[in-house]
């Protein structure tokens, strides 16, 4: 079957290179060719680190690493709507079926993913004909983990400007995959957030009241009821677990840590950030234990990894090769920051309660200035210790 698509690709791909019938969409038709095979570019000449992994490699691995976490919210949107919802075809406040969880909330996700890729890609690929570029593959990652950090309950059409404000602003601006600053799911979360504050926060975004339409039901997430002034309905290990409303696939702990484990073994993902983050998170949260001046900052500091979306931003979006710190001393710094100040937006600002979005996009602004210090250090202690061995 291989061998016959390989035959059929090289057939056709004269027509698509330059001076073809279809030269114009060489970036298209490369796109598709090296998303099937490896491409069969060699280094010729100069210094270079040769490895059979690829971009498109890399992407695929961190979209099998988002899986555990993907189909467990699938499962989740069914399993809190059958619980809350009056029209469920079972008797109310009764879970159904496993299968039957995870189906409804397939339908729910499905259009959301299908959206995400479509606008998403169709601007990458427009923007690469344009300026006769290869197709970038980061989107691969971000156009699946955008509907996976947002209420299931988004109108779709709100998703769609999110993902072109995200592509095109947050990414295509300063040209493309790997020259862009911000982590683009982030951007799209973030433009969704102020612009539809009342879409993306509150007690009736989270739970999905029927299956094609847009209502919702009641149902507080764990740190919308800190924000309200009660103590988490939800035990530790619900939380662990994930059997809480929240956004669609970041409320399983368990789950993102499969993910962990993938993009570690693989080593796409720096463990560096990831333990960075949870220990600059449990530090601060150590810290207003201590102070324990309200029930917000009496709250387990461990609480804090369990809820909202500190696992998933720490696994998958902290740890963006693009955005995040690139020197080890510069990726510790850089964690610790991200999970201090995301435990302190939650405990200080309660008109919002989740600040691992605007803790990362922080830090992603200021990655360049801790790397440049942390090599301008570098280079002034090389100095010093070459006038000491002078």
């Amino acid at each position: 079957m291989f061998d016959g698509l390989r035959k059929f690709i090289d057939k056709i791909k004269p027509d698509f290179v330059a001076g073809g019938r279809f030269g114009w969409l060489q970036s298209t038709f490369e796109a598709f060719e090296t998303f099937a095979f490896t491409p069969n570019t060699v280094t010729r000449r100069g210094s270079h680190v040769r490895d059979g992994v690829d971009m498109k490699r890399a992407m695929i691995t961190v979209v099998i690493a988002l899986m555990p976490a993907l189909l467990f919210g699938m499962w989740n949107i069914g399993f809190q709507t059958s619980l809350n919802a009056m029209d469920w075809p079972y008797e109310l406040g009764t879970a159904a079926s496993w299968w039957y969880c995870l189906w409804f909330g397939f339908l729910r996700m499905l259009p959301l993913i299908v959206v995400s890729y479509l606008v998403g890609l169709g601007i990458e690929f427009m923007f690469a004909q344009i300026r006769h570029h290869e197709v970038n593959e980061g989107y691969l990652v971000t156009g699946l983990i955008i509907p996976m950090i947002v209420p299931v309950t988004t109108p779709l059409w709100q998703l769609a400007l999110a993902v072109a404000f995200a592509v095109v602003i947050g990414k295509e601006v300063f040209g493309g995959s790997g020259m862009n600053f911000l982590n683009p799911a982030l951007v799209a979360r973030a433009f969704l957030f102020f612009s539809y504050p009342t879409h993306m926060s509150g007690d009736s975004v989270w739970i999905a009241a029927d299956l094609w339409g847009t209502d919702a039901i009641t149902g507080a997430t764990p740190l919308g009821e800190l924000a309200a002034g009660s103590w988490p309905s939800d035990s530790a290990l619900d939380m662990f677990i994930g059997t809480v409303a929240g956004s669609t696939c970041e409320t399983s702990v368990i789950a993102i840590l499969l993910g962990a484990i993938v993009l570690l073994v693989s080593g796409i993902g720096s463990w560096r950030i990831m333990l960075s983050v949870v220990l600059g998170g449990g530090a601060m949260g150590l810290l207003f234990n201590l102070i324990g001046a309200n029930d917000y900052m009496q709250l387990p500091f461990y609480y804090h990894f369990l809820m909202g979306g500190f696992a998933f931003g720490a696994v998958f979006m902290a740890t963006d090769p693009v955005t995040s710190a690139q020197t080890n001393t510069g990726k510790w710094i850089y964690g610790l920051l991200i999970g201090a100040f995301a435990v302190m937006l939650r405990v200080l600002n309660p008109a919002y309660p989740e600040g691992m979005m605007l803790s990362i996009l922080l830090m992603n602004c200021f990655a360049p200035l801790i790397d440049h210090c942390v090599v301008a250090r570098n280079i002034k202690r090389r100095e010093k210790r070459k006038e000491t061995a002078r």
